[in-house]
């Protein structure tokens, strides 16, 4: 009996989170994105504060799910993170996988879907924290460059869109591609949920038997030099790409034996 209040609580409170996260970015766009723009002429600042404002946001939206009892999180290697001009690249096994990684890097940049712009929810956050859209690669992949040599931290999925539970990574080659044209410093962090949810296969209300927990392991920097040496930035970026893979493909499976 008490299992099946604690579902249906968590379900509730599931429905809530998705409805204050969406309610959260209309008030930002009407109320608190204005009141910077009007205080903040520079634009270089404007940016900044607006970003630091959506990761504060993401903290306590976090902290809301946690409380709520539907998820429990934990981060190892925090310190390595939050590196000017630093690329993050992750695996992205859930729908709050940018949430959980904003929450903890004030000042961050991210590709975000191109639809999310026509959103009334979202356009507010995702323009006036500047960040990137995906509607064109090639411009995606120069404003991001341009966006690491100027300091900032940027984070992306080289899959692109949500793991397939079970299936292999599929790594798009665009993630390599900025990497080794803005000669940055790349760090992996692999993301885990046990047990699965907020997959690309299930809708919100298809909640697991109980919460789920969030683990963020933050890697070392991988080194780009054996790649830059490479005379055919193709064939580099190729090979980083399958580099990626082959990182995120370990570490799911030393995860998987750890967790017998």
């Amino acid at each position: 009996m008490l299992k099946r209040i604690n579902y249906y609580w968590r379900l509730l409170a599931t429905g809530f989170s998705f409805f204050i996260f969406g309610f959260g970015g209309l008030l930002l766009r009407i109320f608190v994105f204005p009141v910077i723009s009007l205080l903040t002429p520079d634009k270089k600042e404007r940016k900044r504060i607006s970003q630091q404002c959506v990761s504060i946001s993401f903290y306590f939206f976090m902290e809301m799910m946690r409380r709520l009892g539907i998820l429990t999180y934990e981060i190892n290697g925090l310190e390595k993170l939050n590196q000017p001009g630093q690329l993050i690249l992750a695996n992205h096994p859930t729908l709050i996988d940018i949430v959980f990684l904003i929450s903890r890097i004030p000042q961050a940049n991210c590709i975000v879907k191109d639809a999310l712009l026509h959103n009334i929810c979202t356009r507010g956050p995702i323009v006036n924290a500047g960040y990137i859209s995906n509607a064109d690669p090639e411009n995606m992949i120069n404003q991001c460059e341009d966006c690491l040599k100027s300091g900032e931290v940027m984070i992306i999925f080289p899959e692109a869109t949500r793991t397939k539970p079970g299936k292999p990574y599929k790594f798009h080659r665009g993630a390599a591609a900025i990497a080794l044209q803005a000669d940055c410093k790349v760090t992996p962090v692999t993301l885990s949920c046990t047990p699965s949810t907020l997959t690309k296969a299930e809708k919100w209300y298809q909640i697991p038997e109980k919460r789920f927990h969030l683990c963020m392991t933050v890697g070392d920097n991988i080194r780009l030099d054996d790649f830059q040496r490479e005379q055919h930035r193709t064939i580099a970026v190729r090979r980083f790409t399958k580099r990626l893979q082959d990182y995120f493909t370990q570490q799911r499976e030393l995860s998987t034996d750890y967790g017998k």
